[in-house]
């Protein structure tokens, strides 16, 4: 009797032990197609958690845009939908305008995961719209204008874009159209090929890399210098699931996403150098402009996404209160000059 008593009891403690240390399953989904480089970035940071998450925490990737459509994605894990989401800032700006602070950066996540930037983001992200912002993945890569014809300027050394076609979208509409004065056409990253190929458009603001990806070089033959802004993709998480995850798997996923962080900088810069050299072999030329219009066009660039930023801030709960220390905290002046 003693023994079998003996044994239950073992049983009964194995068991609870293996319920305790069960390994944590979260699902999530990626904006862009598995073929684009970003994708691809993040799938790296997915496969990192895996094999370090292992009997602890694991991320199930559901697919891209063709699971849950991109711009639904901030949304479906808000709601509890997805658990993770891989996407730009961009595409939930109207919720936390606050992410242009990241669009107009000229530093990258390792410099504001070191002075507090991420960490007021992830407060900002937690306050507004209970999402846990675990890592700004690829920064440090900046946007060019691509055309398929020849630039035109002014007498000035201004780019002219009357009669130009230009692709836009939520990332850099302020600067496209408060500045350049230009008549934008929206559309989805997956659909300007077919707009390229059909001629609805003949021009695209779009990263300095990924180009070749989504094969709009077949089309596009100009880019102009100097680049602007950055790249805006997080890691976002639903706070609710993030706070129901156990103290080690928390620690394995924003370790990883940190380590992340600085690994893509390096991986996407070279990258950048490779996609840069190959289009150049094929053909593409690079037209750059000088002087004071350089420095009015990446002002210009800058301060209008600010001015977007302040005046949806202002019409928000908690308005403009973190308005200068995002500033301060995403964007080096000295360095600018």
């Amino acid at each position: 009797m003693k023994m079998k008593l003996l044994g239950s009891l073992l049983a009964g403690a194995t068991f609870v032990a293996g319920a305790v240390k069960a390994e944590e399953t979260i699902s999530a989904v990626h904006a862009f197609p598995e073929t684009l480089i970003y994708t691809k970035s993040f799938l790296s940071f997915v496969d990192k958690v895996n094999e370090a998450g292992k009997g602890v925490i694991q991320i199930d990737v559901r697919g891209g845009p063709e699971a849950i459509g991109m711009f639904q994605q901030p949304d479906a894990v808000r709601d509890g939908i997805v658990d993770m989401v891989y996407t730009p800032g961009s595409f939930y700006g109207g919720a936390l305008p606050e992410k242009d602070a990241m669009v107009a950066s000229n530093l990258t996540a390792v410099e504001t995961r070191m002075n507090g930037g991420i960490e007021l983001i992830d407060q900002i992200h937690q306050e507004k719209m209970g999402l846990k912002y675990l890592g700004w993945f690829d920064s440090g890569v900046c946007y060019n204008l691509w055309t398929r014809d020849e630039p035109k300027f002014d007498a000035d050394g201004n780019l002219e874009v009357e009669g130009l076609k230009l692709r836009g979208n939520n990332v850099y509409n302020a600067f496209f159209t408060n500045y350049l004065g230009a008549q934008v056409i929206d559309l989805p990253t997956g659909e300007v090929y077919s707009a390229l190929q059909r001629g609805v458009v003949d021009a695209t603001g779009w990263t300095q890399i990924g180009l070749i990806d989504l094969k709009w070089n077949e089309f596009l033959n100009y880019r102009i210098e100097p680049c602007f802004f950055s790249t805006d993709l997080g890691v976002i998480v639903n706070n609710d699931r993030w706070d129901s995850l156990s103290e080690e798997a928390r620690t394995i996923l924003q370790d990883v996403a940190i380590q992340h962080e600085k690994d893509s900088v390096a991986a996407l810069r070279t990258k950048r150098d490779e996609d840069f050299a190959a289009l150049e072999a094929a053909g593409m030329k690079v037209v750059t402009l000088e002087g004071e219009a350089k420095a009015n066009y990446l002002a210009a660039a800058r301060e209008k996404t600010w001015e977007r930023m302040n005046e949806v801030m202002a019409g928000q709960p908690g308005g403009t209160g973190n308005y200068d220390r995002l500033i301060e905290l995403f964007y080096d002046l000295d360095a600018a000059k």
